[in-house]
């Protein structure tokens, strides 16, 4: 007599429960529109571009990348008009030669997919690998001065690691007064963060290898998480000994844009983090960057100097990675570049904590774009 109460009464919950809506249809996620709105921050002057794609069923993705041509946007949109946001990885190839474009494109398609299954982008990449992003702000000023003040500032924040810019060199071999200064410099940050801080130098590929090996057999003491960029990818041999015969790791890769690219330098030692740009690689394509590094032990620090929506994808990718490392976030000194970053994608998305960065959770890329925003704060065309 219980059983069969107990089943009436299922039966009658599964009668009055709503009925689940209908997975999209594929024709629902057909690219119908895309739209790119350059934007340019107040004080800094940085700009990149927000781009909008519209499917058929009415749902929009977003995407960045640093600058977007009314002609490569045209061109852009008539190779992937009609085509579903489910063929992701084939718009992917066929977006190859759109350069940063197509990064965008990646982006926005992921969110398009996301939305259509209300689920997280790093869970339709197969589900997360961790649920915080530990992250690196890149400090700003070109004396000890001004970067002692940029690190305090971004330690206010919530940072915990931050990136240097090493002092800029003023002739081909600086030598050892260059590598004297650059040791000035890191002790003066080491003493005013302390201990429980840790930093990566940036060379911006500016240095002579010679100079780089240097400086890194010099800042041993200060245990780098690695040397960013210490010199330009030239000499693949030059490079391969300023890692060989130091211990202070090194990292390369924001202007690489091919696997084969991280390969040769996998193939010979020769770093030991890679650095690809989230705005100009877009989602998928690092993902396959970091699984070859991963064969080699090597971790992956996404290189990011643009704006929120970046970000927001950057996460969902540092989310999707076995052997991510470090997430590098964009940190505006001014107030009012800070502040247009939140009215685009909302001040939650780069807020950190104790060094780390919460995962947004809502679907796709999990941020509400205002285009309000964007049209407020918009910038040249290219």
């Amino acid at each position: 007599m219980q059983r069969n109460v107990v089943l009436r009464r299922a039966r009658l919950a599964a009668l009055q429960a709503p009925a689940a809506s209908a997975p999209p249809r594929e024709q629902e996620l057909e690219v119908s529109e895309l739209t790119a709105f350059p934007v340019r921050e107040p004080v800094s002057r940085r700009e990149y571009s927000v781009v909008r794609l519209r499917t058929r069923g009415g749902l929009a993705g977003y995407g960045e990348c640093p600058s977007a041509a009314a002609a490569e946007i045209a061109r852009a949109a008539e190779a992937i008009r009609g085509a579903p946001a489910t063929s992701y990885q084939v718009l992917a190839q066929r977006m190859a030669g759109a350069g940063s474009l197509g990064a965008a494109i990646n982006m926005a398609l992921l969110d398009v997919l996301g939305k259509a299954t209300r689920a997280p982008v790093y869970q339709v990449l197969g589900g997360p690998t961790r649920f915080k992003a530990r992250a690196l702000a890149p400090l700003a000023g070109d004396a000890d001065g001004p970067l002692v003040a940029s690190m305090k500032r971004a330690a206010a924040a919530g940072y915990r690691a931050f990136l240097v810019p090493a002092p800029a060199p003023l002739a081909r071999n600086q030598g050892q007064a260059w590598v004297m200064a650059t040791r000035k410099r890191m002790d003066a940050l080491r003493e005013a963060g302390g201990e429980e801080v840790d930093f990566v130098l940036d060379g911006g590929g500016g240095l002579t290898p010679g100079d780089a090996a240097s400086a890194a057999t010099a800042l041993e003491k200060f245990h780098l998480l690695w040397f960013d960029e210490p010199c330009a990818l030239v000499n693949l041999g030059a490079v391969k000994k300023i890692s060989a015969e130091n211990v202070t790791p090194v990292g390369f890769g924001r202007n690489i844009r091919t696997g084969a690219e991280f390969q040769d330098l996998l193939r010979e030692d020769a770093l030991d983090v890679i650095r690809p740009d989230i705005s100009l690689n877009g989602i998928t394509a690092i993902r396959r960057m970091a699984a070859i590094a991963e064969t080699y032990y090597v971790a992956a620090a996404p290189y990011h100097n643009g704006g929120p929506v970046a970000t927001a994808a950057a996460l969902h990718l540092a989310a999707s990675l076995p052997n991510f490392f470090i997430q590098q976030i964009p940190l505006p000194e001014a107030e009012e570049d800070r502040r247009m970053r939140a009215e685009i994608a909302g001040a939650a998305l780069e807020t950190v904590k104790d060094g780390f960065a919460a995962l947004p959770t809502g679907p796709g890329l999990g941020i509400t774009v205002s285009e309000e925003a964007l049209k407020k704060y918009r910038g040249a065309t290219a």
